[in-house]
């Protein structure tokens, strides 16, 4: 299985982060490995809505279609595709903080059956990818920050990260003080 875990605190109210990512269709804006991404069905979004998402690296592309399989306002939101011997889930929590909002990402991919095989391959393809895609998100909440007026709070977006890359755990200078023990 290839995991990669990332937060960020950021300067919103965990409603303003969870209503941001709960369209998952938006992955586009901020996942730099994410060519197009689109709403499958018609309606709110609600348990059950699809997002189709078509991945692009090293010249190959892949298409997934992700479910939102849990919910929970404004504290959780689970996305799950599965295509083939692949399954990928990707667990985004929102936890309130003295000035806004930690929004972790805890994204697996895992293999099944003979495929497994090629799982230090998958781990080293997905650290890479979810280095970038981290980068992204810093990048499209700050500019949504920016949006807002909150331009200070942006650059703190940008600076103030904890990420676990692929099992191995770094945490960034800005906020090594309040990093609870479960991401040091």
């Amino acid at each position: 299985m290839a995991r990669f875990l990332d937060a960020i605190d950021l300067p919103m109210t965990p409603e303003q982060a969870f209503n941001a990512l709960e369209d998952f269709s938006g992955v586009a804006e901020w996942d730099p490995t994410v060519i197009w991404a689109k709403r499958v069905d018609p309606g709110p979004i609600r348990l059950g809505s699809r997002f189709q998402i078509v991945l692009g690296a090293f010249g190959a592309r892949a298409t997934l279609e992700y479910a939102l399989v849990a919910a929970e306002r404004p504290h959780r939101l689970v996305f799950r595709a599965d295509k083939g011997p692949l399954v990928s889930i990707d667990e985004i929590t929102f936890s309130p903080r003295e000035g806004g909002v930690r929004v972790t990402y805890d994204a697996q991919l895992q293999l099944t059956g003979a495929a497994r095989v090629l799982d230090p391959l998958l781990q080293a393809l997905f650290h890479w990818s979810g280095r970038r895609s981290a980068e992204g998100l810093r990048r499209y909440f700050s500019r949504e920050a920016e949006k807002s007026g909150q331009a200070a709070a942006a650059t703190e977006a940008r600076d103030s990260s904890v990420s676990a890359r692929s099992g191995i755990r770094a945490r960034s200078r800005a906020h090594s003080r309040n990093v609870p023990a479960n991401l040091r």
